[in-house]
């Protein structure tokens, strides 16, 4: 009777492992995709020179292909393809992990990092900018850091709600949906100084991953890696949160406390994610269903799982945008999640008729 787990809850591993080895096989072939195709053959020696400086296959090419052309495949490989990878698949784990916290903290399958008005606070963020540099295309470091203060200010907002004493979930809730339209209204206000500037906008607000460099791949998994390390210890706590306020306050857990070191944990990974890639919407929705439809329902593993998943998902949605000369990725992204957001929707109202009946 007690070997386990509830059913529920045992994990199924190797779903797990099948999505880890398909999300690295896809990175390994994702390099040869895009408008000038590259043979997956080519696209390892590349890497494999750049990797080990010249250790192996000291001609990145072979003998071939000329320098010239050898010089521009290096280029778009190692400069253009496989930042825009890893940066994609950054910021789908972080939207990932936030999705899968949220969802826990406030025991919503319909919760995701955008919820609270996180994604709001980093759009005015961006704005501020545009408008400062009145349409100016010189915008480089500035763009990421409002964007990141923006969140994380909205996300302070939030906490300092949940502090106080009316901040139970349905008041957190309510208040990051009037927080979310308040930041829309200056965003479009705004945006009234600077016509110039609302394209710039626009495109920022559909997400891209197209122009990562190195330096915004070291902060985000940096940032990725400390925020995923410090949310998953808390896993024990969010599957008894799942149990009922009461029961986990029986079992020695403060409610309000983790709820609060959650939510900025998922401010925070928000937050990098919109300062480097713009609203990139339903990712966190979509990919805490899927470990838990897939794998399990144990939080130790939905929030490792929504970590790869996301990052899958993401990376996907940018091989598919690349057969469509490179559009916004968060129009795919979206494209996906509005389908998978309405069966949720329509399963659990269907719950709540059928429960009240």
């Amino acid at each position: 009777m007690g070997d386990g787990p509830p059913a529920a809850h045992r994990p199924r591993r190797p779903w797990f492992w099948l999505v880890l080895a398909g999300l690295g096989l896809l990175a390994f072939v994702s390099p040869a995709f895009g408008p000038t195709p590259i043979p997956d053959v080519l696209v390892f020696r590349i890497l494999a020179h750049e990797l080990t400086r010249g250790a192996l296959f000291p001609n990145a090419c072979g003998s071939g292909i000329v320098a010239a052309r050898c010089a521009t495949y290096v280029l778009i490989v190692w400069q253009l393809r496989l930042p825009a990878i890893l940066l994609a698949i950054g910021v789908g784990a972080a939207l990932g992990l936030s999705g899968g916290t949220l969802q826990g903290v406030f025991r919503n399958p319909l919760a995701d990092p955008y919820l609270l008005g996180i994604s709001s606070g980093g759009t005015l963020g961006a704005v501020v900018v545009f408008v400062l540099y009145f349409g100016s295309r010189e915008i480089t470091g500035e763009l990421p850091l409002f964007a990141f203060l923006g969140s994380v200010a909205t996300g302070l907002v939030i906490l300092a709600i949940a502090w106080s004493r009316a901040g139970s979930v349905e008041t957190l809730l309510l208040a990051g949906v009037a927080l979310s339209s308040l930041l829309s209204a200056i965003v479009a206000y705004l945006l009234l100084f600077n016509q110039q500037g609302s394209q710039q906008v626009y495109d920022w607000l559909l997400g891209s991953v197209s122009f990562a460099t190195w330096t915004q791949i070291g902060i985000v998994f940096a940032v990725l890696l400390g925020a995923s390390f410090f949310t998953i210890l808390h896993a024990r706590e969010l599957n008894l949160l799942q149990l009922g306020h009461e029961v986990a306050q029986s079992a020695g857990v403060d409610a309000r406390a983790i709820r609060i070191r959650l939510i900025l944990l998922a401010s925070v990974t928000t937050a990098i994610a919109v300062a480097f890639a713009g609203i990139i919407g339903f990712v966190g929705l979509v990919s805490p269903h899927v470990v838990r439809r897939l794998v399990s329902s144990d939080y130790r593993v939905v929030l490792a799982g929504s970590l790869v998943v996301g990052a899958a998902f993401l990376l996907v949605a940018w091989d598919v945008d690349l057969f469509f000369s490179e559009l916004p990725i968060g129009i795919f992204t979206s494209l996906a999640g509005v389908p998978f957001f309405l069966y949720i929707l329509f399963r659990q109202s269907r719950r709540s008729t059928m429960g009240g009946a």
